[in-house]
């Protein structure tokens, strides 16, 4: 299989992580390529005196298969190439780079050119410096596929713990009224099939925590769970394995997450403080529900750390590997269809 790594950020260490990934993963088997700039790659391969071959490329059709011959040659398709490279600082140029980087990474899928997306990270201030409405993964690629509500999943691949978002970036103090208006019975329907399709579950078992404190303890601080979803679960009992609602720090504190394929949260924290507080050296972001795989590493741009050699790329290369899984499953799927 093919992989396309969209370059991200070129100030933060998305390049770095993908020169300490494609060193462990060149003799895997399969093909990576880097939509991005060369002149930031070879910028950071050189700072970092690190190995890799970078061949560069201004076209998908000087792609070619190579020989296993031991050569750690990694090709990069040119899409913009910065005026100055400075590590750790925010610029619109920076953002636009990135944006554009994933628009051609998500366009070598679309073709079928390569088999999965994985993205560096991105850093959202310079991409709205650069004029971008979405100026994140997620909401970037759902515009670009027509897609109205992509799924945002985090995967760690080491325990097996997913955690999925009913809502994703938005003011806490909107949540309860996004719940109310969002097609909750759908979510969880497509959510399974996704599930299905891409992780080879065909029967899911699904928790969801509440959105109060408590679950409401009864709808003493809050209505939600009695309006929403208590109801959501009754109607969809016969068609899924689905359970909740559930108080959210009981829930992962006495270790029942470990019962469920997957927890679905009401609001960001709610579901990513635990995630990350057990995955975040290997958890992973997935975008469900697009028409190509998407993965990435599930950290940020670390500005602070930025060019310094020290940046892990243990979550980038299970992002990866992840997206191959995938990738693999869905054609699996296809077939067996």
């Amino acid at each position: 299989m093919r992989i396309v790594w969209s370059a991200g950020d070129p100030h933060g260490i998305g390049p770095e992580i993908m020169l300490k990934s494609f060193l462990k993963l060149n003799t895997s088997g399969h093909s990576f390529i880097v939509a991005g700039s060369y002149s930031v790659m070879d910028y950071y391969r050189r700072k970092l005196d690190i190995p890799v071959t970078l061949e560069y490329l201004t076209t998908p059709a000087m792609l070619h298969e190579r020989e296993r011959d031991g050569n750690c040659v990694l090709p990069v398709l040119s899409i913009a190439e910065p005026g100055n490279i400075t590590p750790g600082t925010i610029s619109a140029e920076a953002g636009k780079i990135a944006m554009e980087s994933l628009r051609a990474a998500a366009e070598l899928c679309e073709m079928g050119v390569c088999d999965a997306l994985v993205t560096a990270p991105l850093h959202k201030e310079a991409v709205s410096l650069a004029g971008y409405r979405e100026t994140g993964h997620t909401g970037f690629l759902a515009s670009m596929f027509g897609v109205p509500s992509p799924c945002m999943m985090f995967a760690d691949p080491v325990s097996g713990l997913k955690v999925a978002l009913a809502t994703i970036h938005v003011a806490l103090e909107r949540v309860p009224s996004l719940l109310k208006k969002m097609d909750l019975d759908g979510f969880l329907c497509d959510l399974a099939d996704s599930l299905q399709k891409d992780f080879l579950l065909p029967a899911p078992r699904i928790a969801l925590l509440g959105l109060n404190p408590h679950a409401s303890d009864g709808g003493v601080m809050g209505s939600e769970e009695r309006d929403i979803i208590s109801p959501c679960i009754s109607r969809l009992a016969s068609r899924l394995h689905i359970e909740g609602p559930f108080a959210a720090d009981g829930f992962f504190g006495s270790g029942n997450f470990r019962n469920f394929d997957i927890i679905v949260a009401m609001y960001h924290d709610q579901g990513l403080l635990p995630f990350k507080l057990l995955a975040f050296d290997t958890g992973v972001n997935v975008t469900l529900g697009l028409p190509v795989v998407r993965t990435s590493p599930d950290h940020g741009t670390s500005f602070d750390i930025a060019g310094k050699g020290c940046a892990s790329e243990r979550s980038f290369l299970e992002a990866t590997r992840l997206a191959l899984s995938i990738a693999a499953n869905r054609k699996q799927s296809s077939l067996q269809s």
